[in-house]
């Protein structure tokens, strides 16, 4: 009768720790990648108020809001929608009507040598989108009580919001701790429900799967 072969103990423990290394490592890849997500997320709410005060320093005007665009930058328009030249990026961040100041900002940036991307509105790819592939903008606080989602009532204080949409609830407490106190209901920091005017979500936030919006006043 011939002897069937079997693992030894040593064998499967061999086995166990190959596996457990594998899934370590796995996680730890993962765990690397979300944290440079996080990280990038961040960098797109620094760089954005960079644009602001560049472009201020260079033309002495906002981006989005110059009333002498056209002047100021081969290509530039100025934007026909609200009051050019008022000291106010007007309109929704998340406005895709091309005479928006609020949409014409990412045009005067990039045509300021501020930014990198299209300067044709027309262009598939001209809104530019966070590490999740949420659409990110920029409008005043003052006057834009049509803006979908912004953190307008609570003592939330600043010129200008910066919103990041489509941003996971595990991903948005990460950014807000290291943007702001940490708590999405205070600070210039809040997360949002799409589609709805909130101060932010309560900081217990569980729902770390689910989207939400990032807005960063300053």
């Amino acid at each position: 009768m011939k002897k069937q072969a079997g693992f030894t103990l040593i064998e499967l423990a061999i086995v166990l720790v190959i596996i457990g290394l594998l899934l370590g490592g796995v996680l730890k890849g993962q765990e690397l990648i979300n944290s440079a997500k996080v990280k990038n997320m961040a960098t797109d709410f620094k760089n954005i108020q960079v644009y602001i005060y560049g472009y201020q320093d260079k033309y002495r005007a906002l981006p989005g809001d110059d009333a002498l665009a056209a002047t100021h930058l081969t290509g530039g328009v100025k934007a026909t929608t609200g009051t050019a030249g008022n000291g106010v990026i007007e309109g929704a961040y998340n406005s895709t009507t091309v005479t928006d100041e609020s949409v014409l900002f990412w045009q005067h940036v990039r045509l300021a040598g501020l930014a990198a991307g299209p300067t044709d509105t027309a262009d598939a790819n001209y809104f530019p989108h966070n590490a999740d592939g949420g659409r990110i903008g920029i409008s005043s606080v003052a006057g834009n009580t049509a803006v979908d989602v912004l953190p307008t009532v609570g003592g939330i204080s600043g010129a200008f919001v910066i919103c990041s949409e489509g941003v996971l609830g595990k991903f948005a407490k990460q950014l807000d701790t290291a943007l702001d106190d940490g708590n999405t209901q205070t600070g210039s920091v809040r997360v949002v429900t799409a589609g709805a005017k909130s101060i932010g979500l309560t900081n217990a936030l569980t729902l770390d799967s689910n989207p939400y919006v990032v807005c960063m006043a300053f």
